[in-house]
């Protein structure tokens, strides 16, 4: 019987057997080579950090609301960058074949069986033959981040700030480039993300611990800050340098995973409002569509598959650590306490 990853309570990580249900005529059955983990969403749900505890998010309302009972969201499932192979296709499949190799959009588990269907937010995507399947886990992390830059609208000549070089951000430091970004400034706490974000092509890196960041951007970047600022650590105190870091009348785009109150960290009454700066959103599940008409989250996946595949997009660096499924909890606790080593972890099957 094959075993799936639960997120039983905050730092608790099991694998529990489950049943693979019986495949439909437009199923597709496949077993796991490998899925990445999510730094930034993944850990946080790892620490009990969720939106969701005790509450629901209503997709009709569109909005946050008390669950019932006040039921805890645990347990849960964690993970979207899930590389396999198919071994069997229901008998109305065409997309797919047996043997393609798969990027699936689901959670951590020895096998997937998934509804092969034309919706072009469903989670599937076939991979190109001799794509080496690790760089396949980057496929979710890599739209997300295209998208991200897209909500930037970065225009040729363009100064940005991105703000935590984790995987997201220093893909986003190189698609910021490719799209015209002129200048590039680069925010992290970690050494080597920093070193990394140079070598992808930031003009300047910074601490974010030892400056003022924001304001150190906004000298360096012409004396008047940048046109756009994108935040993808999900920290608060981050989000208000961005803010910081921008122009009269910029753009700074919230691409991370922000979880409890803000507090004092974020500042709106500063610089968001006396500059008159915009602040967009960028999230690309929960039924999002793209803010430009031609584009969904399928030409999205393909752009950045065309990217890794052409060799435009570097991802060779990201994978920093690949356990074994088995060791799951060894895997989840080495992110928690050692973010200075890790950059993606890949779970092994």
């Amino acid at each position: 019987m094959p075993f799936e990853l639960i997120l039983t309570e905050p730092r608790a990580v099991e694998l529990a057997p489950y049943e693979e249900p019986p495949l439909g005529a437009n199923d597709v059955r496949a077993d796991g080579i490998l899925s990445g983990v999510s730094h930034g969403t993944e850990l946080s749900l790892y620490r009990g950090l969720s939106p969701f505890d005790g509450k629901r998010f209503d997709l009709g309302a569109r909005l946050f609301v008390e669950t019932d009972d006040g039921a805890s969201s645990y347990p849960m499932r964690l993970g979207y960058e899930w590389v396999g192979v198919v071994r069997d296709a229901g008998s109305e499949v065409r997309a797919v074949r047996v043997g393609d190799l798969v990027h699936l959009a689901l959670p951590h588990r020895e096998t997937q069986t998934t509804t092969i269907s034309d919706d072009p937010s469903g989670p599937w995507t076939v991979l190109p033959r001799g794509l080496d399947p690790v760089h396949g886990a980057l496929l979710q992390t890599g739209t997300i981040a295209l998208q991200a830059v897209h909500d930037a609208r970065i225009k040729l000549g363009d100064r940005v700030a991105i703000f935590g070089l984790g995987t997201f951000g220093l893909l986003a430091v190189q698609l910021a480039r490719l799209s015209g970004a002129g200048w590039i400034a680069a925010v992290d706490p970690i050494e080597r993300r920093r070193e990394l974000a140079g070598t992808f092509g930031a003009d300047c890196v910074l601490d974010p611990t030892a400056s003022d960041a924001g304001a150190e951007i906004h000298a360096a970047a012409g004396g008047s800050g940048v046109d756009v600022a994108i935040e993808f650590s999900g920290r608060y105190a981050a989000l208000h340098q961005a803010l910081r870091s921008a122009r009269h009348a910029g753009c700074v785009v919230a691409a991370g995973f922000y979880t409890g109150p803000a507090g004092s960290e974020l500042r709106l009454g500063e610089e968001w409002h006396h500059n008159r700066l915009t602040l967009v959103s960028s999230m690309s599940g929960w039924g999002s569509p793209h803010r430009e008409p031609g584009w969904d989250r399928r030409r999205l996946r393909s752009a950045v598959l065309d990217l890794i595949g052409s060799r435009r997009l570097d991802v060779v660096a990201f994978v920093t650590q690949r356990i074994p499924f088995a060791r799951a909890a060894e895997a989840y606790e080495l992110i928690d306490a050692k973010q200075e080593e890790t950059l993606r972890v890949v779970l092994t099957y």
